[in-house]
């Protein structure tokens, strides 16, 4: 009788490895899917990206806002008869040393 369970229990076990173990086992497959899953989410970031830079082509092929915009900022041209004012933060702005702001000695 030992001798059929043991029998039994190899059989079991060699038909249950390649579910577990083997090329198509279950393991892989989970990695597989984990694989999957993460490629989904590059493509999905991938879309969405070629889809904004569709829409930039578009603007710039079809109107003249998009290039304005672009020119303005990235170039920083203005129009005929525009004036161009530049706004200083002055908390960002801080004296050069050996240049000082105020007098602090009395003549």
């Amino acid at each position: 009788m030992r001798w059929l369970t043991v029998t039994l229990v190899t059989v079991i076990l060699a038909l249950q490895w390649p579910l577990w173990f083997g090329k198509g086992s279950w393991l892989r497959v989970w990695q597989l899917d984990k694989q999957l899953q993460e490629q989904r989410a590059t493509t999905q970031k991938l879309v969405a990206r070629n889809a904004a830079l569709d829409a930039e082509v578009r603007d710039l092929k079809q109107g003249s806002d998009a290039i304005e915009e672009r020119a303005r900022n990235e170039l920083g041209m203005i129009r005929n008869g525009e004036v161009f004012f530049q706004l200083l933060d002055a908390s960002k702005n801080t004296p050069l040393a050996g240049h000082p702001t105020t007098d602090t000695h009395s003549h």
